[in-house]
C-alpha cells in the first residue's frame, strides 16, 4: 500500500494533471516511459510541471526517458 502512495503524482495544476490523464498517467513511475519534451507538446502542460515533476522523480531515483521516441 505504500508504494502506491509513494508514487502519487505531485500536485502540478489541474490542467496539466488533465494532460497527463489524456495519455493515461496517472502514477509517478509512469513518467520514466516519457520524455520531457513530449509532454510538454500536451495541451495544457508546461516548464512548472515538468520541473516539479522531475523534482518528484530525482527522490525516487527515477528520471524521464531520454532516448528519441522510437526508442
Amino acid at each position: 500500500m505504500r508504494d502506491l502512495v509513494d508514487d502519487i503524482l505531485p500536485k502540478i495544476g489541474a490542467p496539466a494533471t488533465r494532460a497527463l490523464a489524456s495519455i493515461g498517467i496517472t502514477r509517478l513511475a509512469q513518467l520514466a516511459d516519457h520524455r520531457a519534451q513530449d509532454l510538454l507538446a500536451l495541451h495544457g502542460f508546461g516548464p512548472r510541471a515538468i520541473k516539479l515533476l522531475q523534482e518528484a522523480l530525482d527522490a525516487k531515483g527515477l528520471s524521464f526517458r531520454a532516448d528519441s521516441p522510437d526508442r
